[in-house]
Formats: structure tokens, C-alpha cells, sequence
């Protein structure tokens, strides 16, 4: 048992390896783009960029809509759903009917709060 200890370290130098190769070539790619890259900032480039749209008035001084937020959740609760489903159907033979209902209980889940989101209007983009 002792022995197995002692050579874990061993054991896991390929990954250590492997995660100092990946930061020193991520540190030596930034310093090289460092060097070569043009430096001249000017107000125009150093605005914030929104979507095309110029930006107007205080953040903090209004109410703002947050459909794109709304909207990127809903996907990754989704998202998240198809991740499920895909290893589920793969091993649905070995898991049996309990696995069987208990994914139709997860979808019904989500069901009811895709129709919960869709009827409080978090999908319409005009209001």
C-alpha cells in the first residue's frame, strides 16, 4: 500500500507535463503579441462596442431589458436537456423502465418551465 503512494506522483507527471507545456506556450504566445502588435489607442477605438449600436445616457440611470439574458439562459437549461437525452438513449436498454419514466419526468419538468417562461413573455421580443 505504501509503495502505491509513493509513485502517484510519477503517475500523474505526464499531465503536469502537459498543463506547464500549455501555460508556457499561452505566456509566450501573449508575450509575442505583445511585441508585434500596433500600439496606438485613440478615444474612437477605446469606446466600449455594443452590437452596432451607439451607446446613450447612464447605465445605472434607467431600467434596461434583459431578453438576451433570458433568452441565453433558456438555451443552456436546453442545452443542458439534449446533453442529458444523448447518453440516456445510448444506455436506455441497461438502465430499464425506471430510467425510462424517470426522463420523461425530467422532460415534463422542462416542459412546464418552457410554458411558465413562454406565458410570462420571456420569448417576445416586442415588449
Amino acid at each position: 500500500m505504501d509503495g502505491d503512494l509513493k509513485t502517484m506522483p510519477v503517475d500523474y507527471l505526464p499531465v503536469f507535463l502537459m498543463v506547464g507545456a500549455v501555460v508556457l506556450l499561452a505566456l509566450g504566445i501573449l508575450f509575442v503579441s505583445s511585441l508585434v502588435r500596433p500600439s496606438n489607442p485613440y478615444p474612437e477605438k477605446n469606446r466600449p462596442y455594443e452590437c452596432g449600436v451607439d451607446e446613450w445616457g447612464e447605465a445605472s440611470g434607467g431600467r434596461f431589458k434583459v431578453h438576451f439574458f433570458v433568452i441565453a439562459i433558456l438555451f443552456v437549461v436546453f442545452d443542458v436537456e439534449a446533453m442529458f437525452l444523448f447518453p440516456w438513449a445510448v444506455v436506455l436498454k441497461d438502465l430499464g423502465m425506471f430510467a425510462y419514466i424517470e426522463m420523461f419526468v425530467f422532460i415534463a419538468l422542462l416542459l412546464v418551465g418552457f410554458i411558465y417562461a413562454w406565458a410570462k413573455g420571456a420569448l417576445d421580443w416586442e415588449t
